[in-house]
């Protein structure tokens, strides 16, 4: 698991993506070009949360998360995600 030198303010989680998927079930290689953009990854950075509102998530879940959440950015050179803790559809 990574450890970007970031802290996320008020309900904002990092996000470090799931790699995307290389084989389907039955063993067929997907190509790059239709590779989808993956919809689970591990939490690596937790803010503070609101005054009224502690954060459910924590350092090491791993999560599902919306198609088009968060907004990606580079750390050190990886990417990762940073969203609100609303985004999150489920704790796996």
């Amino acid at each position: 698991m990574a450890n970007p030198k970031i802290k996320p303010l008020a309900d904002r989680v990092v996000v470090e993506a799931a790699p995307a998927e290389t084989k389907t079930a039955g063993g067929l290689i997907i190509p790059d070009t239709a590779k989808e953009k993956p919809q689970r990854g591990k939490v690596v950075a937790v803010g503070n949360g609101k005054v009224d509102e502690p954060m459910t998530v924590k350092v090491g879940d791993t999560i599902l998360y919306g198609k088009y959440s968060g907004t990606e950015v580079q750390i050190d050179g990886k990417e990762f995600l940073i969203m609100r803790e609303s985004d999150i559809f489920a704790v796996i």
